[in-house]
């Protein structure tokens, strides 16, 4: 009688929170002290080699032997004396986590002396088995071979498990034949364009820029449920979302999680969780509440992307793992509860120069108003020509439930910069005459020199927005929580990279014509501020007006995956890829195939789970209770109570017919999956999984399921209930 349900509940009750005791009081005295980062390298290699591996990392320069084999010897004395006894290549294969092969250091000589032993032939490179990894047909079963390959971009760092400590050095992980089989490498490539082409065009106002970074700060939105709870939830732990339930009384409609009081259990974990991150050198500077009961945020400042990419993945890791201690089940589903609001991964992403100005920040002076405008528009005009792409980067199964709710942007891709600079670009668009003082200063009639370094009407950052302006940076924030953010940031770099790329060779044509500089350049900003203004949208995202706005202005509104990612392999972004020489077109192809795949996977184990949750669980309560009703109703006849039994038999009437179009919805979307499973094509079948399987019958199968939790008796009722699992104290 629901015995798993009540152990768990009671279980939980006697719970108490962990105490947690930081290494000092000083995070500045503990923070990365696990990572062998740019401090250690300083105090462990000698001034050559240090400079050697600077110019690998700032410039891309080949590493050599012998710079290799001393930061090897290096690498390892720091580890082993940190209490590390294994290494291992960790990398980001596409199946969206991370992955390691743990060796030792250990090594018998030939004589059968032990030694501890790590060359730089097994820093710069290893051989893992590829075999079982997603390839999407990049390489055949029996040609496993894959290799990792050093990022020296993103420092080594210690993964402690128990007393066992490991140093984990990032790669990226390639196939035999050198195609990408991962996120990083795309990634680093699109990283290395945007710098050179950000730099080019920096040239026009600052020769002393000779590097652009982009910057990355990643919030990760989560819920945490408490451990017992979850493994109660059959649905929960295999498929990370409850896939029956019904909403509580109490949800999140009073507002009143929303930056509250953290619960002590969840602070506790957090506060453990923000040790073990500070130790690996990730700068988590913001917790807090969010909006749904049991959700939860953390958030780092930024950091390069790359190192953000990595701090990011590593993040989730340590965050399953310190919630383990805590007796919590992290859920990173993009929408775990039906009805209430999902989770993110809001992208703040910026371009820095190596001069220290941010490029989209703006300024009380002309000359840099211009700049920050530059980089503004040539990125709405990016987004705006190939926000397709954007939203191919953000699909997923967990994605498709979220994009579109009340509490996340639509699947329209928009942009929202406030009516502030909504007001300068229209003037900059139509008004306006230019002129140049001998002293390179911009001066026009919209007065593009008094744009505000504070921009208070886009510090809201319109929450309906997919991509949204916020005073000095962009946030994407329709990327998913449990993503890997490589996927969204390469497509942003590559496509921003490749607009100022045109931007420059549109003005240098007018310089060569005798334009003055300033004036080619808000000349050509001009063209892209008309171009792309049907991108731009201020208003509620949520709203049906807006659908039909988006639809007038040909802005595509695509809500599922498998549609969503036709944008991968078009000839638009074939020819973009090549181009900027980030992916080949069988390495899209590839995506392209693994994400169909993993879409159809996704949706094959749901739809198994809920046929065996309807059938295994819910049907057999539902029957035992009304044979429970049905025994009162002869009850109450056998002491002449007829009257009184019509609302019960309405009752059974009414679980009867719940019962049946359950077992008839099961068996039929059993029958179609084994149909669809037949289908060779992944598009095809990726399509019919969402429109014959999802479409057809999840929610359908879950109405009568639920509607069973509100008339069987809560006694019986197996499964923990939403106002059971999302209250924690």
């Amino acid at each position: 009688m629901a015995t798993q349900r009540f152990k768990a509940l009671e279980l939980v009750s006697q719970r108490k929170p962990h105490d947690v005791t930081p290494p000092s009081s000083k995070v500045s005295e503990y923070f990365g002290v696990n990572t062998f980062d740019t401090r250690m390298m300083k105090q462990m290699l000698s001034s050559d080699v240090l400079d050697s591996l600077t110019n690998a990392i700032e410039k891309g320069e080949k590493i050599n032997e012998y710079v290799a084999d001393a930061v090897a010897s290096a690498m390892k004395t720091w580890a082993i004396s940190k209490g590390a006894t294994h290494y291992t290549h960790w990398f980001q294969p596409l199946t969206g986590s991370t992955a390691e092969k743990h060796d030792a250091f250990f090594e018998l000589a030939a004589d059968g002396t032990p030694m501890e032993k790590f060359k730089g032939s097994a820093l710069v490179r290893q051989e893992p088995d590829a075999s079982s990894f997603p390839s999407g047909g990049l390489r055949q079963t029996f040609e496993a071979r894959g290799y990792t390959a050093w990022d020296p971009t993103s420092p080594a760092f210690l993964i402690e498990s128990g007393k066992s400590k490991t140093l984990c050095v990032p790669t990226i992980f390639v196939s035999y034949t050198g195609e990408a089989l991962d996120n990083k490498a795309p990634l680093l490539k699109a990283l290395e364009r945007v710098d050179r082409a950000a730099t080019e065009v920096c040239q026009y106002f600052d020769k002393n820029v000779t590097k652009v970074i982009a910057t990355l700060g990643c919030e990760q939105e989560f819920f945490l449920v408490d451990k017992a709870m979850a493994q109660a939830r059959p649905d929960l732990m295999l498929s990370g979302r409850a896939l029956f339930g019904r909403k509580p009384p109490k949800g999140q409609q009073l507002d009143d999680h929303y930056f509250g009081s953290i619960p002590l259990r969840v602070q506790r974990y957090l506060q453990d969780l923000e040790i073990e991150a500070y130790k690996l050198g990730i700068p988590i500077t913001t917790r807090h509440n969010e909006v749904a009961p049991s959700q939860f945020e953390v958030a780092p400042v930024f950091e390069e992307v790359n190192v953000a990419n990595d701090h990011n993945a590593l993040l989730m890791d340590v965050m399953e793992k310190v919630a383990q201690f805590h007796n919590f089940t992290v859920l990173f589903h993009e929408k775990p509860f039906a009805e209430l609001n999902g989770s993110g991964k809001h992208n703040n992403w910026s371009l820095s120069t190596n001069t220290g100005k941010n490029l989209l920040s703006p300024s009380t002076k002309a000359k840099e108003n211009l700049q920050f405008l530059t980089f503004f528009v040539n990125t709405l005009k990016a987004v705006h020509d190939y926000s397709d792409l954007l939203r191919a980067s953000i699909a997923s199964a967990g994605n498709d439930h979220r994009l579109g709710a009340n509490e996340a942007p639509p699947a329209i891709i928009s942009a929202f910069i406030g009516s502030q600079l909504t007001a300068i670009l229209n003037e900059l668009e139509h008004n306006g005459d230019v002129k140049v003082d001998k002293g390179d200063n911009v001066y026009m009639k919209l007065g593009i020199d008094k744009i505000p370094p504070i921009l208070l009407d886009n510090t809201d950052r319109n929450r309906t927005s997919p991509f949204a302006f916020t005073g000095n940076k962009f946030e994407f924030r329709a990327v998913g929580s449990s993503s890997n953010n490589a996927a969204p940031m390469t497509v942003l770099n590559t496509i921003v990279a490749r607009q100022l790329e045109e931007f420059k060779i549109a003005v240098d044509k007018q310089i060569e014509k005798d334009v003055k500089k300033e004036v080619a350049i808000i000349n050509v900003l001009r063209e892209y501020i008309s171009s792309s203004k049907n991108i731009l949208f201020e208003g509620n995202g949520y709203s049906e007006e807006w659908v039909k706005e988006a639809k007038k202005r040909g802005l595509p509104n695509v809500k599922s995956t498998p549609k969503a990612l036709d944008a991968m392999v078009s000839k638009k972004a074939v020819t973009l890829y090549k181009k900027m020489d980030i992916m080949t077109e069988s390495e899209l192809h590839a995506r392209h195939e693994v994400m169909l795949e993993n879409y159809v996977l996704t949706l094959q184990i749901e739809s198994r789970i809920m046929a065996d949750i309807a059938k295994n669980h819910i049907v057999p309560t539902a029957i035992m209770y009304q044979n429970h009703l049905i025994q009162n109703v002869k009850g109450l006849k056998e002491i002449g109570l007829d009257d009184e039994t019509q609302e019960v038999v309405t009752t059974i009437r009414a679980i009867s017919k719940h019962i049946s179009e359950i077992k008839r919805l099961s068996h039929e979307m059993t029958q179609e999956r084994k149909r669809i499973n037949a289908i060779e094509d992944s598009r095809e079948k990726a399509v019919a999984y969402d429109e014959d399987i999802k479409t057809k019958f999840f929610d359908e199968l879950r109405w009568h399921c639920d509607k069973l939790e509100t008339m069987v008796d809560d006694e019986i009722w197996p499964m923990l209930k939403f106002r059971e699992m999302l209250f924690l104290r």
